[in-house]
């Protein structure tokens, strides 16, 4: 391990180095200090450090916390960054609003105190460029590196104490012009532009011209240390798991799910099938459940209240085992994804694992280990434990976002949701059956029709930044003034404030009803 020591933009101390290397480093450029060390010790952590808070580094927590070489891990504490607000404007991720309590994933890195494989600098040296100003260096190398298999986390257990931390100079705005304009696609800076002009009351014509003319980083062509693990044939070893699959109508396309779980080489301990049927005095028509001999144990729930929400929330109550997996009742898989599921999990020390999750004849595009901004509940798999205190929001139930919201749970509390591109579950999207009933929600009845739904808004307001939501409003406005004649755009915008306004009345009603259950 290697401690590079920094303050007022310039190295002051390097530990674990040879006074001779020391000599020949340029301690002006901290970025370009970790390439060198990089170079010459490609197998350790580099680890960096603001110099006020040298005492209260904890070193201690690096091996948990970096399970493998494609970590990036930083620090700096429960203010937020201005750069990191500003980018909220044009990002709609959950990688924005950091919970500085939890190990979070995020590419908002800080040049507090952090660690990065040098592993990762020397396989990337000729694709990454040493920026003079840290943040942005190491803010580049985890947007960049995000999507290509780098994970990156804020650590709070970096330090021992981390409520008092240094404040450091914040990215100016022309720094974040460049930073979307290198990061993301180039219209963006315009829309950035924009946001600053009604939001911020700010023109900044300059930081935007200026941002033109940086080359582009988006497609960069990153590579990191290959993640998948080695197929072990003998899965005896592995944690147990069990299976919640709620189901209405679709007793044809649940039996298949069952007999793909069956076929398992390694089995579910329980499998727990929430059946629903909102017709009165109906009975379950899932006799086979009882009939066939299964190779697990069938815990089979029959409710005439109907639900996705609900019913997850129902099965969930009654797991027993190590692990869960999330599914539906038309998915198809193979007998090995279970086995392959949890030998990745522990092997990395995981506690989430999404999956490819395509309907028939679909191309998958995403084909890279990688921190996933979504979550499924048909195609996800969560350590027990980890969700002793999260439940589906049933302020959400059949309306959109639960999934969202739930992933945004995990998160918060501290679990990381990995997608793994070779794991792969067939969506049949089956034509009939299902939670394609919705139920009237109070807002039907409104004189004016909220757009967007509120239960989007909800969870918006839920767990994104004031800047996220505003990014949301105008994305939607342009998305739908697309669709306008010219000559009604005027009445459009009036209309749209107060389609907004009242989906904004909705989701406060959706969450004060909530807090009351």
């Amino acid at each position: 391990m290697i401690i590079v020591y920094h303050r007022d933009s310039k190295v002051t101390a390097v530990d674990g180095v040879s006074p001779l290397f020391y000599s020949k480093l340029n301690r002006s450029n901290i970025a370009h200090t970790l390439f060198l060390i990089a170079s010459e010790n490609p197998n350790v952590k580099i680890v960096w450090c603001h110099e006020t808070v040298k005492k209260k580094l904890n070193l201690t927590v690096l091996d948990a916390l970096s399970k493998h070489k494609n970590v990036m891990l930083s620090y700096k504490g429960a203010a937020d960054l201005p750069f990191q607000n500003l980018v909220g404007y044009i990002e709609q991720s959950p990688f924005i609003k950091v919970n500085h309590t939890v190990t979070y994933p995020t590419w908002c890195m800080s040049s507090t105190v952090g660690v990065i494989h040098a592993s990762v600098l020397e396989r990337n040296k000729s694709q990454l460029k040493p920026d003079v100003n840290l943040n942005y260096f190491l803010c580049s190398i985890a947007k960049i590196g995000m999507i290509k298999g780098l994970f990156c986390y804020a650590a709070p257990q970096l330090l021992f104490d981390n409520q008092d931390v240094i404040h450091e100079k914040p990215i100016s705005i022309f720094a974040a012009f460049k930073f979307v304009s290198q990061h993301f696609k180039k219209q963006w800076v315009f829309f950035l532009f924009f946001m600053m002009l009604v939001y911020e009351k700010r023109l900044t014509f300059f930081p935007l011209l200026k941002a033109l003319f940086f080359k582009s980083r988006l497609y960069m062509d990153l590579s990191f240390e290959s993640l998948m693990a080695d197929v072990d044939q003998d899965a005896q070893e592995l944690p147990s798991i069990d299976v919640i699959i709620p189901t209405l109508g679709r007793k044809v396309y649940l039996y298949d799910v069952l007999l793909d779980l069956a076929a398992q080489s390694h089995l579910p301990v329980h499998v727990i099938v929430i059946e629903q049927n909102p017709v009165p005095d109906s009975i379950s028509e899932l006799e086979y459940l009882q009939e066939k001999n299964w190779p697990f144990v069938v815990k089979h729930v029959f409710t005439h209240q109907t639900g996705a929400c609900n019913a997850r929330n129902l099965a969930l109550d009654l797991v027993e085992s190590e692990w869960v997996f999330l599914g539906d009742d038309d998915n198809r898989f193979g007998q090995h994804l279970i086995r392959d599921v949890l030998q990745n999990a522990t092997k990395y020390g995981l506690e989430a694992i999404t999956t490819a999750y395509l309907q028939e004849g679909e191309t998958q595009i995403f084909n890279t280990i990688h921190q996933s901004g979504i979550f499924g509940s048909g195609n996800s798999f969560v350590a027990a434990p980890s969700l002793k205190n999260i439940r589906f929001d049933k302020a959400l139930e059949f309306g959109y976002g639960e999934d969202t919201d739930f992933g945004l749970q995990l998160r918060n509390s501290g679990y990381d949701i990995i997608y793994f591109p070779s794991l792969r579950i067939t969506h049949l999207k089956a034509p009939s059956g299902g939670f394609r009933t919705p139920l009237p929600q109070l807002w039907e009845q409104d004189c004016i029709h909220p757009k967007p739904s509120p239960t989007i808004l909800y969870v918006y307001l839920k767990h994104f930044t004031l800047e996220q939501l505003k990014g949301f409003k105008l994305l939607l406005f342009l998305k739908l003034l697309k669709k306008e004649p010219i000559l009604k755009s005027i009445l459009f915008v009036r209309n749209f404030n107060k389609k907004w306004e009242r989906s904004i009345f909705w989701a406060q009603k959706l969450k004060i009803g909530q807090h009351e259950n």
